[in-house]
C-alpha cells in the first residue's frame, strides 16, 4: 500500500511542479523579452510555491518507496537465513 501512496505522491508532484514550472518560464521569459518586471513577485508567489510544493511531493514519494524497498530486502534477506 505504501508502494502506491509513494507513487501516487510522485505523480501529483511530477504534475504539479511541471505545470507551475512551466507556467513560471512562460512568464519569466516574457518578462525577459521587455516587458515590465512588476509581474516577478506575483511570479514568485503564485509559480514559485506550487513548484516547491511539488518537489516536497517528489522528497515524500521517494522516501516512501525507498523506505518500502528496504523493508522488502530485510524481509527477504530474513526469509532465506
Amino acid at each position: 500500500m505504501n508502494r502506491l501512496i509513494g507513487g501516487i505522491l510522485m505523480a501529483i508532484g511530477i504534475l504539479v511542479a511541471g505545470a507551475s514550472g512551466i507556467c513560471s518560464l512562460t512568464f519569466l521569459w516574457g518578462m525577459a523579452r521587455g516587458d515590465s518586471n512588476e509581474l516577478l513577485p506575483l511570479v514568485a508567489l503564485f509559480g514559485g510555491l506550487p513548484f516547491l510544493s511539488g518537489i516536497v511531493f517528489i522528497a515524500g514519494g521517494t522516501a516512501m518507496l525507498r523506505r518500502e524497498r528496504r523493508r522488502d530486502h530485510r524481509d527477504s534477506a530474513k526469509y532465506f537465513e
